[in-house]
């Protein structure tokens, strides 16, 4: 397959898993010269055949362009494969999940190396890889003048946000709407698991789940500006104490339905605690303070 190259940047990308895969098909079809190394090398063969260039080593990857972009299994993978790789020069974008601390380390790493150094959060999954409108984003931070530099070209897979200089920021904001994107999917599990075995349609409570679920998302909106002025009892129409009556009606319910409330509980005890303490009239933005260590 030929693409048109002219003016696009080289990239080189390590790493072809499901996602490294997607990057190199975004980028190919977008016209950027890409040269692939991978530890298994044969993964790399369809995508020569749509006309990336395959590189023999690691060293020779990395030689091949300016800009290099990982996207392996974890930090670790990153140390290892770049361990003997001349970063002099070079521009490294980090695309392996990892945790903001790694990203600290693996910038600092690449700066004693003479490299530029940039950390990604991808918030998709490989099929939006590449596809507009799909709402994939990815998160970057570390070096400002590397990511405005190479703003056109992170874009090409999916959309490129900037969260800060701290190269540990994308990372933790990765982490972090992920960890929200976990406690919602316990919640969805525990609403399934009480009206699954009762005579409910599940295809049409689904639509009715997702519906109440984004009217409450505007509950995060709340929260911000409840950490941020100090004043947790602001524009509170349902406070601690109601609610953690309310609670008592949504545990017995779990006992009639003989659903488990092992999802529920850890954040019911918080709520308690915080009531305990004195916070009645308070929405539920104090657990934050409860989960500080």
């Amino acid at each position: 397959m030929n693409h048109d190259t002219s003016g696009k940047r080289p990239i080189t990308l390590l790493g072809l898993g499901d996602m490294g895969t997607a990057l190199a098909r975004a980028w190919l079809a977008a016209g950027h010269p890409v040269t692939l190394w991978n530890r298994t090398p044969g993964r790399a063969e369809p995508l020569a055949a749509e006309g990336a260039a395959v590189a023999a080593s690691v060293a020779d990857a990395v030689a091949a362009s300016d800009l290099v972009v990982t996207c392996l299994l974890d930090d670790a993978s990153v140390l290892a494969v770049l361990a003997d790789a001349d970063l002099a020069g070079k521009d490294l974008v980090d695309l392996t999940t990892g945790t903001p601390g790694q990203a600290r380390a693996r910038a600092a790493w690449a700066e004693e190396r003479g490299a530029r150094f940039l950390d990604g959060g991808i918030m998709a999954v490989p099929p939006m890889i590449g596809v507009a409108g799909s709402g994939g984003y990815v998160l970057y931070s570390g070096s400002r003048p590397l990511f405005e530099e190479h703003r056109a070209t992170l874009a090409v897979p999916a959309g490129a946000t900037f969260v800060g200089a701290d190269p540990g920021f994308a990372a933790l904001h990765d982490v972090a709407l992920l960890s929200a994107m976990t406690a919602m999917m316990a919640g969805i599990a525990h609403a399934f698991a009480l009206v699954r075995d009762e005579d409910v349609p599940l295809k049409d409570f689904a639509p009715m789940l997702t519906g109440w679920l984004t009217a409450m998302a505007g509950y995060a909106r709340g929260v911000a500006e409840h950490l941020e002025s100090g004043d947790y009892t602001r524009g509170v129409t349902s406070n601690l104490a109601m609610m953690v009556r309310g609670n008592a009606t949504l545990l017995r319910t779990a006992e009639e339905q003989r659903v488990s409330p092992e999802l529920l509980t850890p954040f019911m005890d918080l709520m308690r605690r915080r009531l305990d303490d004195g916070h009645a009239d308070e929405g539920t933005t104090g657990v934050v303070d409860l989960l500080a260590r």
